[in-house]
């Protein structure tokens, strides 16, 4: 990670300052440096209050058989959460093999109630095999994806893997959001841009501006989205 950690002991822009070419970018090596070399709690995004990504979920009125697909989602706390309130067919991916090892460790025999996919959303294996989910949940990842042809390989899995009636939420830096973060470049998003990139076959439900305050004290302006398919 360039020596970046993005842990509490950074502050103001530091976790979110190093020059990096996307074009350069390892990513799956990138997120195991930074897991293997931070404990979530110190990690610059880690995040207690889960109220903003609770309230979205509780709009879909989905039941707790839903199947819930976080999309990377590395080692945060959300999975216990879901399972907290008893949701049974989670499926939790990411680039980084280490930061799902690292939840399964915390989860301890609660894990198994979880299937685990590791695999990169730029350049889906397994994920394309996967059965249609009801809600897909996004918390900042795919405003890391900064190559249009990498946008276009995400949103047309979303498009196949999400049910009609099915849910798509998002949390993403808004246009007043940094340009970097974790040492990497970042794409900022509105409702606009997203619905465009989803087309009409989705609707979006719900939408509100989120001011997300990092453990050192940095504040980071989120847009949070729902969107349902609707054919």
């Amino acid at each position: 990670m360039n020596g970046e950690t993005c842990e509490i002991s950074d502050k103001g822009e530091s976790c979110c300052s190093a020059q990096v070419k996307s074009d350069e970018i390892n990513y799956k090596e990138h997120w195991d440096n930074t897991y293997s070399n931070s404990s979530e709690e110190k990690l610059g995004w880690h995040e207690t209050d889960l109220t903003p990504t609770l309230k979205m979920i509780s709009k879909t009125d989905l039941p707790k058989t839903a199947k819930i697909l976080n999309a990377g989602s590395g080692s945060s706390t959300l999975i216990d959460e879901l399972l907290k309130l008893d949701y049974s067919n989670i499926l939790a991916t990411d680039i980084s093999k280490i930061s799902l090892e690292n939840l399964q460790a915390r989860l301890g025999n609660e894990s198994n109630k979880v299937e685990w996919i590791v695999d990169d959303l730029t350049n889906p294996t397994v994920l394309n095999n996967i059965e249609p989910v009801d809600l897909w949940i996004d918390r900042a990842v795919l405003h890391f994806l900064t190559e249009p042809d990498n946008q276009a390989t995400y949103f047309n899995l979303l498009k196949d893997k999400v049910e009609r009636n099915g849910f798509i939420m998002f949390a993403e830096y808004n246009l007043q959001g940094a340009e970097k973060c974790a040492g990497l470049p970042v794409y900022r998003y509105s409702k606009e841009i997203l619905s465009d990139k989803l087309g009409s076959d989705f609707k979006l439900v719900h939408n509100f501006d989120y001011t997300y305050t990092m453990p050192s004290g940095a504040l980071r302006p989120y847009i949070y989205t729902l969107f349902k398919r609707v054919c």
